[in-house]
């Protein structure tokens, strides 16, 4: 139906033709002069209507009609045409020959309209004037959008014609159109929840302005120089990848940043330029027009047609031109807002996904908001857990500790890694690290404090481990050097002691006191060993072993050492692993496990020596004893029911020198031992102990696959030990060089000394005669003793070598293993074991 009825208003019709005829009249005048010569004497022609011939009058209003801006049909009582003026034919396309004697409704109304028309004539016949705006079919079957005046022509009060005016409103209806389209698509730039609904509805508005089924928007990101399609609807390509940017019309218009409507024949002529090449699949029309942000070109809006039905024109290109203005501003601010969006995305979820506490709270403490970590922390299931609280007595260990942080954000400050105790929901304490600031938003109707909270109670307990590793590493270095420097003067002191008791008879009043400063000797040296031991400065010779077979053949020695008030019971895995590990060393660390808890018991109790197989992961020892490496282990423990220890004892029991026994009772060498011996087999000693509640050793050794390997034959001690062989000796310490020259020489050998590692080269090649065996300390000044034998041997490679050393340095073993096939004699040693060893490396005489 029409959009509205309006009744006669006479007088406005009667103006609108006085005005009319007053144009027409003076038109009149200037046709009627044509050719004359007008002066400005001539009279003025002011005719009076009512005055003229009615043949006048007719010309009148047929000139009226004629020129008249609106389309005029006058119809007779069954609708047929009777009289069309020109602007009739220029809208509608039809002639007056084609018009006279039609139809109206069958020429010009669509056939979906035959109702309204229906409804026009019932109006009509009762004498109302119709106004209504609707469509009309031009010739071409084109619709077109009219503003249609009509009325009966009544004579005598007889209804005998009818006149139908038709103005064209279908650039007003466009421009209406695009307003709304314009004011629509604002809307959705609030509305759309994202940009890929907004695009769609963007699509759907430019349709209703325009054929407009093949659709895209193209958005070029210049940090990543692609050039991405957002939103493509097409019915011959697919969606193309984002891309770098080449020549296609897309790019075209974007490097001109002006609207191109592409015929045919302008594809044609882009190309032979070279400014263009066909990507896709050729369209018949394409029109694009620029997206731009001030002078900025970020995008191109495009549409494109396929067949002959549907092609576009200037038309077209300015509403496209007018949509894309509003359309590249609403762009951008979905753009920024979905950028704003994702900003806050990433923010939330990198506050989720923190390993870092995240809370906000008031400046008095409360909790407002609590990520997940900081849940965790807590010990709790759910951020309203963790909310509900009241942090002053269920979070700070010490209130007192809150009210000093608070004060701190209610005075304005800024608080970085400030160190606090928590405690978690199960009531065990937490060291937290806090820093954070007082936050003034708009958003926010008070102040509120954002603070990152760090646990950081286990990096306390492995800074706690690394500087207990240091210390022991300090002091193992010390001891050492120690041992080392000790082994010299033990040497010197030994072997003259081991002479004089030679040369000494029993019955000699002397002797017992020289046999005295040899036992304290022996005494002393076994102390440098036990040093070495802890600093690990002493020679493994590691083997594949059995560590059930090493506790079963000390078994028996124990039970008579631990004494009878003392129960030892052993319970061995029958399926343990084996380890590489030196079994003499081993023994010496069971022994000192076992004598140790003997002496926690003095009334008596219980020691257990158990074995079992182990696979460490992160998640076993891994928190307390972090240093630990995942993996298979043989694990060895030792517990007693003794006195237990307190936690401050347990940091210094592997100290050398350390002891909680009476004065005189213990070298507090043992456990450090241990610890030596352990470490520089590539294993590690725990302890777990509690005071009045009994000890447990637990000795981890790396398990291997190997096989055993059989433990080496102690041979009958060779009974020779002189000889008569050229010595090659080389000691930088003059006191011992002493000793084993006259040692050496009193067997019969032929004695070359030296100092140092060039010495002894310039000796060897002074000797006319070959040097049978070099006897070299290992680490001296310049030259050590382990190139000197590198350096000989390539131009003696007969001659034998013997090291001497106090440690090992490395020099001649690797991590304190000895290497294969390596004669070695560490200081200090017996003049009878210099011989012996001297003998075996040269081998027996026949």
């Amino acid at each position: 139906m029409g959009d509205h009825i309006t009744q006669p208003a006479t007088a406005a019709e009667l103006s609108r033709a006085k005005f009319l005829k007053e144009k027409l009249q003076r038109r009149t005048q200037v046709l009627s002069s044509l050719g004359e010569s007008i002066t400005e004497t001539s009279p003025p022609i002011s005719p009076t209507f009512a005055s003229d011939s009615p043949e006048l009058q007719r010309a009148y209003l047929e000139q009226l009609v004629e020129c008249a801006p609106e389309a005029i049909t006058i119809l007779d009582a069954e609708f047929r045409i009777t009289r069309v003026n020109g602007e009739f034919t220029r809208i509608f396309g039809f002639n007056t020959a084609e018009a006279l004697g039609q139809r109206i409704d069958s020429l010009i109304v669509p056939p979906d309209r035959s109702a309204e028309t229906c409804w026009i004539a019932d109006l009509l016949v009762k004498g109302q004037k119709v106004v209504l705006e609707t469509k009309r079919q031009r010739k071409d079957g084109t619709l077109l959008d009219v503003f249609i005046s009509t009325a009966p022509i009544v004579i005598d009060g007889k209804q005998v014609a009818m006149y139908v005016l038709y103005r064209d409103i279908s650039e007003q209806k466009r421009a209406e159109a695009l307003h709304s389209a314009l004011f629509r698509i604002t809307q959705k730039t609030s509305t759309a929840d994202d940009l890929q609904q907004f695009y769609a509805s963007v699509h759907g508005i430019v349709g209703e302005l325009m054929p407009a089924r093949n659709f895209y928007v193209a958005v070029y990101d210049p940090l990543t120089q692609l050039l991405t399609f957002p939103y493509f609807e097409d019915e011959e390509d697919a969606r193309p990848a984002p891309k770098k940017l080449g020549k296609g019309l897309t790019e075209y218009v974007l490097r001109t940043g002006e609207p191109l409507l592409c015929t045919p024949e302008v594809f044609d002529r882009l190309m032979r330029q070279g400014q263009v090449e066909l990507i896709g699949a050729s369209s018949l029309d394409w029109l694009g027009v620029p997206l731009k942000a001030g002078s900025n070109t970020f995008g191109v809006l495009v549409v494109q047609s396929y067949n002959g039905h549907v092609r576009f024109a200037e038309k077209e290109k300015e509403i496209l031109q007018f949509v894309s203005q509003q359309l590249a501003s609403a762009i951008e601010y979905k753009r920024n807002e979905e950028a704003l969006r994702r900003s806050e995305a990433r923010y939330r979820s990198l506050v989720q996904s923190a390993v870092y506490g995240i809370y906000r709270s008031s400046l008095e403490g409360r909790f407002f908001d609590v990520n997940p970590a900081l849940i965790t922390m807590l010990g709790y299931d759910s951020a309203e857990e963790v909310v509900a609280l009241d942090p002053r007595t269920d979070v700070f260990l010490d209130p007192s500790e809150q009210a000093r942080v608070m004060g701190e954000f209610q005075r304005g400050a800024r608080l970085d890694n400030v160190e606090v105790r928590w405690k978690r929901k199960d009531g065990s304490a937490i060291t937290v690290r806090l820093s954070g600031r007082v936050v003034n938003s708009p958003e926010e109707t008070a102040e509120v404090v954002e603070i990152i909270a760090e646990d950081i109670t286990e990096r306390r307990v492995l800074e706690n481990q690394f500087r207990q590793a240091q210390k022991m590493e300090a002091v193992g270095r010390l001891a050492g050097g120690v041992a080392h420097d000790f082994n010299n003067l033990l040497m010197v002191i030994s072997g003259y002691t081991e002479v004089l008791l030679e040369h000494t008879r029993k019955s000699n009043p002397m002797y017992p006191k020289i046999e005295a400063i040899h036992q304290a000797t022996d005494r002393a040296t076994t102390l440098t060993r036990q040093l070495l031991a802890f600093s690990r400065k002493q020679l493994l010779e590691l083997k594949v072993v059995d560590l059930n077979i090493i506790v079963e053949d000390m078994e028996r020695l124990l039970r008579p050492l631990i004494g009878e008030n003392i129960e030892l019971q052993t319970q061995l895995a029958p399926d343990l692993g084996r380890t590489r590990a030196d079994a003499g060393q081993i023994e010496q660390v069971i022994m000192n496990l076992v004598v140790n808890s003997k002496d926690a018991m003095p009334n008596g109790g219980k020691i257990t020596i158990q074995s079992a197989n182990a696979r460490l992961n992160h998640d076993d020892l891994r928190r307390e004893y972090s240093y630990i490496q995942p993996g298979d282990y043989v694990v060895l423990s030792v517990t007693d029911t003794g006195q237990g220890m307190d936690k401050e004892t347990q940091l210094r029991i592997f100290e050398p020198f350390f002891t909680t026994k009476e004065k005189g009772k213990g070298t507090g060498l043992g456990l450090s031992t241990v610890y030596g011996i352990i470490k520089q087999s590539g294993g590690y000693v725990l302890v777990e102990s509690e005071l009045r509640h009994g000890t447990t050793f637990r000795i981890y050794l790396p398990r291997v696959e190997d096989a055993l390997e059989p433990a080496g034959a102690v041979g009958a001690l060779s009974s020779q030990t002189r000889g008569s062989e050229t010595v090659l000796l080389v000691e930088d310490e003059e006191s011992v060089r002493q000793l084993v020259r006259e040692t050496l020489e009193s067997k019969g050998y032929k004695v070359l000394e030296a100092d140092h590692g060039e010495a002894a080269l310039q000796l060897a090649a002074d000797h006319a005669s070959e040097i049978d065996i070099l006897i070299t300390d290992v680490v001296m000044p310049g030259m050590s003793g382990r190139e000197l034998s590198a350096r000989l041997c390539a131009t003696c490679p007969h001659t034998k070598v013997l090291y001497l050393s106090g440690y090992t340095e490395d020099a001649i073993a690797h991590e304190g293993v000895l290497e294969s096939g390596t004669a070695f004699l560490q200081k200090p040693f017996t003049l009878q074991m210099l011989s012996r060893k001297v003998r075996e490396v040269l081998g027996d005489r026949g």
